[in-house]
């Protein structure tokens, strides 16, 4: 039986279930973010994770990295500003302007 992965009784995820971690970035969270929390959802074997930062002038920028399993190390596979487009075993295409999305 196959259930889905959001429920309201669902509160969290085994790391062997998850494909992707996508990491927000605040002022108060920036500095785990950028590494505490890597360091953890490598660890777990996590294969993506992308951390979605603001830039001086309010823009998007989406830093993304796929895991290395012999060395449960994370490498930069691109660094997306206007448009994020990749392959993580699926095809992902994200416009990234916020601005014509709230327009």
């Amino acid at each position: 039986m196959k259930r889905s992965a959001l429920t309201p009784s669902i509160t969290s995820f085994k790391p062997e279930d998850v494909h992707l971690v996508i990491e927000v970035v605040s002022d108060e969270s920036r500095e785990r973010d950028r590494t505490t929390k890597s360091l953890k959802y490598s660890e777990a074997g996590i294969k993506h994770f992308w951390r979605v930062e603001q830039e001086e002038d309010g823009k998007h920028v989406v830093y993304t990295f796929e895991l290395v399993p012999v060395v449960r190390a994370y490498v930069p596979t691109g660094i997306h500003r206007g448009r994020l487009k990749a392959d993580i075993g699926f095809p992902v295409d994200l416009d990234l302007d916020l601005d014509k999305i709230k327009g």
